[in-house]
C-alpha cells in the first residue's frame, strides 16, 4: 500500500515464542509497516477444503506469527503500542470445530467446518449458508512480544506480553500496547480474523488470512503488567442494530455459567430458527457475545451469551 513503507512477507514466520529467533527486521518507533499473515491452520485449510481436512491438522504448525520485528532502542521496562492502521483482505476463511478444543469440547466430539467467502474490497458481510449473514469486523488475534524466560512457548495460550489474545476490538483505528521483556520486544503478528464473537467460544472465528498496516511505537520507561488497548469508536455498531436475543448461566463458577449460557443460545438458535446444534455453536463462536453481567451478587455469578439480530435481518 502507499502509505507503509516496508512490506513484511508471511514466509518470515514462526511457531511459538522464543527469544532467540532472528529478528526479520529492526525497525525505528513510528514506522509504518504492512506485515502479511497466514490463517491460524498455518495454510492447512484454504477455500476448498472439507472436514475432512480438519480431521488431519497437524496441530504443530498452527497459529503461525509473521516476525519478529526488533524495535530499536526497546528495553526491559519499556512499552510498544501497535497501532492498526489497516487491514487488507483476502475473501475468504474458515470457521471449525476441532475435536478436543473450544468452550463446549465436551459436547461436540465430531469436527465441522465452514468455508466463508465475503468481498475482499469491502468486507462488510459473509453469508452463513442458509442461517444469516454475519457483519465483518477484521481484526488481529494474535499479536504480542517475545518473553524473558528461554525456550519455545506455544502460541496457543495469552500471556502477560501478549500472544492469542484473541480480543476483538484490536481493529481498525485501536492501539494495543505490550511491556517490553527482552531487548528490542521482538514484535510479531498472526491469526487474523473477518469476525468473532467475544468469547470465540467453538474455539476458532472467521480464520481468513490478511495483511495488516501497522504503526509502531516506543514509549520509553512506562510500566504495565499486562496489555492494554483503546479503541477510536464504538465497537459493535456494525452488528447491533437490531438488537440481541440473550441466555444466561447462572451458578458459583464463571467457566461453567459461560457454557450454560452457550448451551442455551445454541438451545435457542435451534428452537427460533432450526439450526443445528453443530451449526449454532460455530454461529455463537464467529458473532455471539459472551458478557459477565454480575460478578458481586456471592454466591452466585450471572454470564450472559448475546446473540445479535442482525445476522437474519
Amino acid at each position: 500500500m502507499s502509505h507503509s513503507h516496508h512490506t513484511i512477507h508471511s514466509i518470515h514466520h514462526h511457531f511459538g515464542w522464543d527469544n532467540a529467533i532472528e529478528p526479520i527486521k529492526h525497525i525505528k518507533s513510528n514506522e509504518i509497516l504492512e506485515i502479511e499473515t497466514i490463517d491460524s491452520s498455518g495454510a492447512q485449510l484454504n477455500s476448498s477444503s472439507t472436514v475432512k481436512d480438519v480431521e488431519t491438522l497437524d496441530f504443530g504448525k498452527v497459529n503461525p506469527v509473521t516476525g519478529p520485528l526488533f524495535v530499536e532502542g526497546a528495553e526491559v521496562g519499556d512499552v510498544i503500542e501497535v497501532e492498526f492502521l489497516d487491514f487488507i483482505s483476502s475473501g475468504w476463511g474458515w470457521t471449525a470445530i476441532i475435536p478436543g478444543f473450544g468452550l463446549l469440547a465436551d459436547d461436540f466430539k465430531n469436527p465441522d467446518l465452514n468455508i466463508w467467502s465475503y468481498d475482499k474490497n469491502n468486507p462488510t458481510t459473509s453469508s452463513y449458508s442458509k442461517y444469516g449473514k454475519v457483519p465483518l469486523r477484521p481484526f488481529v488475534g494474535t499479536i504480542g512480544l517475545a518473553l524473558n524466560e528461554p525456550g519455545n512457548h506455544t502460541v496457543v495460550p495469552p500471556r502477560h506480553c501478549g500472544g492469542n489474545l484473541d480480543i476483538k476490538d484490536l481493529s481498525k483505528g485501536s492501539k494495543v500496547l505490550f511491556p517490553v521483556q527482552v531487548p528490542g520486544g521482538l514484535l510479531s503478528l498472526g491469526d487474523t480474523h473477518a469476525a468473532q464473537g467475544d468469547g470465540e467460544v467453538c474455539g476458532t472465528a472467521i480464520e481468513s488470512p490478511m495483511s495488516v498496516v501497522i504503526k509502531v511505537k516506543l514509549y520509553k520507561n512506562m510500566k504495565i503488567d499486562t496489555p492494554q488497548f483503546e479503541t477510536s469508536g464504538p465497537v459493535s455498531n456494525h452488528i447491533d442494530k437490531s438488537g440481541y436475543f440473550a441466555t444466561t448461566g447462572i451458578g458459583e463458577d464463571l467457566m461453567e455459567g459461560s457454557k450454560n449460557a452457550v448451551r442455551r443460545m445454541i438451545d435457542l438458535l435451534g428452537q427460533k430458527f432450526n439450526i443445528p446444534a453443530e451449526k449454532a455453536y460455530m454461529f455463537c463462536s464467529v458473532c455471539a457475545d459472551l458478557r459477565i453481567s454480575e460478578i458481586v451478587d456471592i454466591p452466585n455469578w450471572v454470564v450472559s451469551c448475546y446473540f445479535p439480530k442482525s445476522v437474519f435481518d
